[in-house]
Parts: structure tokens; sequence; C-alpha cells
């Protein structure tokens, strides 16, 4: 049976792989559950990989969702892969590449369904709702704001997406963009200079 052929196979032949080091809560596997029972087609789009004795390689959440869900077939892919092959399949198949653009999520995408599909947030669906505010939609004002010498200034810095959004959320903070003098974008960033005691106001209230 070729590696590059799908087939289906009954569930109850399929073995989950004793040495698979990704694991599952009961409440992230109730959801997986739910969404193949829903849409049983995403199986069809990313069947489950197996080795010629039908012990799962990639997708061994799946077929436990797949079990539990009453699917008595599966799409499947047979792996003719030599042992070191096969293990490192096992791991590179469970890496979580790249990363996710929380922006993008919480303006483009429903908090409450990115709940239900298993998304695991780093923020409540409360704070994802208040992100997708029309009120924080980003907007172009100048770039820079010159700093003068008669104030006090203090630099916050954030090291992350996620807590670049919450500060974003919680101050107020809208992307500002550069522009040449021919009118076209340049740059985008931070650069906006907050008002002290209305950032010391929005604090206390969130607080």
């Amino acid at each position: 049976m070729s590696s590059t052929q799908p087939t289906r196979i009954a569930t109850n032949k399929l073995k989950t792989n004793p040495n698979n080091p990704r694991t599952i809560r009961k409440d992230q596997l109730s959801r997986l559950v739910k969404s193949l029972r829903e849409f049983p087609e995403m199986l069809e789009a990313r069947p489950i990989v197996v080795d010629p004795d039908y012990v799962v390689l990639g997708g061994n959440m799946r077929l436990k969702a797949a079990q539990e869900a009453g699917l008595a077939q599966v799409p499947v892919y047979v792996a003719t892969w030599e042992e070191a092959k096969a293990k490192e399949f096992v791991i590179k198949d469970n890496l979580a590449f790249g990363e996710w653009d929380w922006d993008m999520l919480a303006n483009e995408w429903d908090a409450e369904e990115l709940d239900e599909w298993g998304m695991p947030l780093p923020f409540s669906k409360d704070e994802l709702v208040e992100m997708s505010n029309p009120n924080n939609a980003e907007t172009e004002h100048p770039f820079a704001m010159e700093l003068d010498r008669e104030s006090n200034y203090v630099v916050l810095k954030f090291a992350t997406d996620i807590d670049w959004i919450q500060a974003k959320t919680l101050l107020g903070l809208q992307t500002e963009t550069a522009r040449r003098s021919n009118g076209k974008p340049w740059s985008s960033g931070i650069g906006r200079v907050l008002d002290g005691p209305e950032a010391i106001k929005k604090l206390s209230n969130a607080g």
C-alpha cells in the first residue's frame, strides 16, 4: 500500500501510538469530537498517517475523536518510511511552526467560534470581543511626536505581540504610520505619546 495513496480504514483497526509525545486535555478532546461530528470533511482534507502496522504516526488525537464521534472509518495514509524518518515525522507533525496574528484574529474572527473550535486563546472571550470593537480600529496618524524638555516620560516596551495587543486595547492605542513626502506610507509602529494622567486613569479603571 503506497504512502501517497489515501484509503479508508476501520477505526477499530488503527492503533494509537504509545510513544506519541503530544497529549490532549479532556475538554479539548470533547471539542475535537464535536468538530468532527459537525465537519467530518476535515478528515478528508487531512487524513491520519499510519505505518504499515496501522500504528498512528500523525493524528492520534483525531483518531481518538473519530472513535468517540462514532465514525466507523477514517481516511488514512499508510507511510512506508524507515523507522528514523517515521520518528522524525511524529515530532515534526506536532510542532507548531509560526505564530498567530492575534490582532487579526481579534478583528476578523468571531471569539465564540474560536473558542468552540479549540483555539488556545491567550485572552478571555470578553477581551477578544473588546479587541474587535470598531472603536479600536487602526488609523493613520503622524508616526512621531516630538518630546519636549519640560515634561517627564516613561517608555513602555513590549517584547511580544500578545502584550502589545493587550496594551493597545487597555490604553486605546492605534497604529501610527509615517509618510514619505509623496504621501505614501513609510513605516508604522507605536510612535504615540500618551497623556500621562489620562493613561493612569485608564490603568486605574482597568484594575
